[in-house]
């Protein structure tokens, strides 16, 4: 046994000599040859080439005629063809006085062809992979190339994609490269499973993740492409989802997907670790920095004891508070957040810490992948700039801005050494997504003044010429309304962090028994005052022209057997067309977390319109709307929300109000009533001419809807309305209906859909209350407009 342990040892033992030996003998072999005998040649053959000139070889190599040379001269001459890229062989020796320089020419491609593709296009193909007309063939191009175009299509979710290749040679050392793509169907999602939740159901988790089941609907959304970076960054969706609602300690065992090949379907499965909830214990300030004092920051703080912890609420406070440091001087300033868990309590004690961080300073800012966006509106994002000093927490803010923008897929910013010690170089790596959109749909309401069928088509782009500028035409409408507009926004205007913005409109309306025509524009600026604060101010223009419908007159005059028309509606006809000049102020406030699908915050909007600079019209207009929205129950994804408004309007100088001008009932202040159903109303001709005041109110409960999936995007609610319209400045009417305050109320249930083509609902109201007089509608469908 030892004998032939000792055997086989010694066998190993002499191969692995010869395993060094033998590749040893080769290079020194080589080296014997290719060293040649002399350090000088008298000239450079090039042999071999066919298509690239000798003298381009030439160029490439450092060995020259008359000049003496060695060993390292010719591996670099070697190395330096190879690097070229134009030849797949190169062998150099010295024949006699001769540098003898061989190569092989890599073929070229004369063209790349793709066969079988519908889902991708040439164009989309031929920018995924490295063959190009014109360029070097090689082996290991076209096979790197026929897995790009495979991953292309799992991109766009066909994982069963094949693709062969064919190479068809045209002599004179030219070839065309031919892809044989089957691309094979789409793969699906079946199903999205999540091990470990307990605190929230998998609707709710499902709701958060961009990863969808796939539905009848997926072929339009494309939100059920599985991809490896959309996993990653759902998990990091659901860690800042439970970081924000308390569960510090959460985090994602596992996110990963198994493809059935038979019926080429993915099961995701999402395994997570919850943890405990905790709330906030003692939070305090302190600085080691002798002129800060700690106390006094502690306005800044947004975290209160009490309150379930919310790593949000954390960051927030590290920003206001570095901000407010920073401008007091404290440049290098740097805020630490330390929580002390207590596991019995379930409570987290933050103490923010304030110290001298090290001196570091931004170098440059350098920009990599924006091909389309200029580096402007990039370097505007940041609140720092080359030569300040470098601050952690600025840059994160502004790589969320940027993301924010809407204009990259992926927003990543690093940091890499500087020239000096206390330099440091910021590096922005972006990839560019499609900003432009053309669009065109039909809907269906039953409410507001362009009830009815429509069709609108428009053409948005949201960074026009790469300058982050906003532009969008849109045309569109029905059987008794059309619109055109034209929107252009500059959301830094003069350098600052202002929206300045323009539109002009026309709009087309035909009611009962006048028609409207109304052409307008808006100039207007927007400021952010806080991060929750901002305001709009605006001057608006337009010509409203009314006219009787053709069936109410007779020789061009009103005709009073044909149609009963109130005087106020023919005075306000008769007296167009009117110019409307005026100013506009808007205070919003917003804390919702989630604009598309709100769940928690408070979104409240307050104008005030002021015409009479010029024109005709002449009033003070006053609105507000605020809606409060509080998840009732995290584990059913039961959101509640409750709705307060009111409007006034007042006219001054001797024309006083138009009958216009009112304030007329629609959905959004009550349902199960028609437009400008309620209110004071004309007893001759039975006509609610509008009110100068109205207030609102509305309490409604949103939940999912068992049976349907998710990724259906439905939900359903229970609602309460009330309301009131009065008032009327109107002289010469007989109202029928009391122009003092009277209730309406109604309740109902209702259904939204988040569909591909905008939030959609559909509401069945029975009003509970109401005046003599009041036209009622008990299904409204349209457009959900929840802001």
């Amino acid at each position: 046994m030892k004998a032939a342990s000792k055997f086989a040892s010694a066998a190993s033992a002499v191969a692995l000599s010869a395993a060094l030996a033998i590749p040893g003998a080769v290079a020194v072999q080589f080296v014997a040859v290719s060293a040649a005998q002399a350090a000088v040649v008298n000239r450079v053959e090039v042999r071999g080439n066919q298509r690239v000139d000798a003298d381009t070889v030439r160029n490439y190599i450092t060995i020259k005629p008359g000049k003496s040379f060695s060993n390292t001269d010719i591996d670099d001459a070697v190395k330096a063809l190879f690097g070229s890229g134009l030849f797949s062989d190169v062998r150099i020796n010295q024949v006699g006085s001769t540098l003898v320089v061989q190569v092989s020419e890599y073929q070229v491609v004369n063209n790349v062809l793709f066969q079988g593709n519908k889902k991708l296009k040439d164009a989309a193909l031929g920018g995924a992979i490295q063959l190009k007309p014109r360029g070097a063939f090689s082996q290991a191009a076209l096979e790197a190339d026929a897995q790009s175009i495979k991953e292309a299509y799992k991109r766009v979710g066909r994982d069963d994609v094949t693709v062969g290749t064919k190479i068809m040679d045209l002599g004179e050392n030219r070839v065309n490269v031919v892809f044989e793509i089957n691309e094979g169907g789409r793969t699906k999602i079946a199903a999205i499973n999540f091990v470990g939740n307990d605190a929230y159901g998998d609707r709710r988790l499902a709701d958060i993740i961009s990863t969808k089941r796939s539905s009848f609907l997926s072929f339009m959304l494309r939100d059920d492409i599985y991809d490896e970076d959309r996993l990653r960054a759902d998990e990091e969706a659901l860690r800042r989802f439970y970081y924000n609602h308390g569960y510090a300690d959460f985090q994602v065992v596992s996110a990963f997907g198994e493809l059935d090949e038979a019926t080429n379907q993915y099961t995701i499965t999402i395994t997570v670790d919850e943890g405990q909830r905790y709330t906030f214990g003692d939070v305090s300030v302190e600085s080691s920095i002798p002129e800060v004092d700690g106390a006094s920051l502690q306005r800044l703080v947004e975290t209160r004891k009490g309150d379930v912890y919310n790593a949000k609420d954390v960051e927030d406070s590290i920003i206001a508070i570095t901000e407010n440091v920073a401008g007091a001087g404290y440049a290098f300033a740097k805020v630490t957040p330390r929580g002390d868990r207590n596991f019995e309590t379930r409570t987290i004690s933050v103490v923010y810490t304030v110290d001298q961080g090290a001196k570091a300073y931004v170098e440059r800012i350098e920009i990599r992948g924006n091909e389309r966006t200029r580096d402007f509106v990039i370097r505007r994002e940041f609140d720092v700039s080359e030569g300040d000093a470098f601050n952690q927490v600025l840059i994160q803010r502004a790589k969320k801005r940027l993301e924010a923008l809407n204009f990259f897929e992926r927003v990543e910013v690093s940091t890499a050494p500087g020239s000096q010690p206390d330099q440091v170089v910021l590096v922005v790596d972006l990839v560019e997504k499609s900003t432009g959109e053309f669009s065109i749909g039909a809907g269906y309401s039953t409410g507001g003044d362009n009830a009815g069928p429509s069709v609108e088509g428009s053409i948005t782009e949201r960074n026009f010429l790469g300058r982050g500028q906003f532009i969008k035409f849109s045309a569109g409408g029905g059987k008794n309304s059309r619109d055109y507009s034209f929107s252009f926004t500059e959301p830094y205007f003069l350098g600052r962090r202002i929206a300045a913005g323009f539109d002009v409109f026309r709009q087309t309306r035909k009611y009962d028994h006048y028609d409207s025509d109304v052409t307008g524009g808006t100039i207007r600026f927007g400021l952010p005052i806080t991060n929750n604060i901002s305001t709009q101010l605006a001057y608006n223009i337009s010509q409203e022209e009314y006219s009787l419908s053709d069936d109410c007159v007779t020789g061009g005059v009103y005709d009073p057997l044909k149609c009963n028309i109130s005087l106020a509606i023919r005075d306000g006809v008769k007296d167009s067309p009117w110019i409307k000049s005026s100013v506009s102020g808007t205070l919003v406030y917003n804390t919702i977390d989630d604009m598309k699908n709100p769940r928690n915050g408070i979104y409240a909007n307050f104008t005030t319109e002021v015409a009479g600079l010029g024109g005709d019209a002449k009033f003070v207009k006053v609105t507000g709307r605020a809606s409060y929205y509080q998840t009732l129950s995290e584990e059913l994804d039961i959101v509640g929300l409750v709705s307060v408004g009111g409007g006034h309007i007042m006219g001054f100088g001797d024309d006083g109000l138009r009958v216009f001008d009112q304030f007329k009932s629609n959905d959004r202040m009550i349902r199960g009533f028609k437009y400008n159903g309620i209110g004071p109303r004309d007893v001759g001709t039975n006509e609610h001419l509008g009110g100068t005041t109205y207030f609102n109110a509305s309490a409604e409960t949103q939940f999912p809807i068992p049976v349907v999936p998710e990724s259906f995007g439905l939900r359903g609610a229970f609602f309460a309305d009330a309301a009131t319209l009065y008032g009327s400045k109107v002289t010469g009417v007989n109202f029928g209906t009391s122009t003092d305050m009277e209730l309406r109320a109604s309740v109902g249930v209702g259904l939204l859909w988040a569909s591909p083509f905008g939030p959609l609902r559909i509401d069945y109201a029975v009003p509970v209350k109401k005046v003599d007089g009041d036209e009622t509608q008990e299904f409204n469908f349209g457009i959900s407009t929840r802001f």
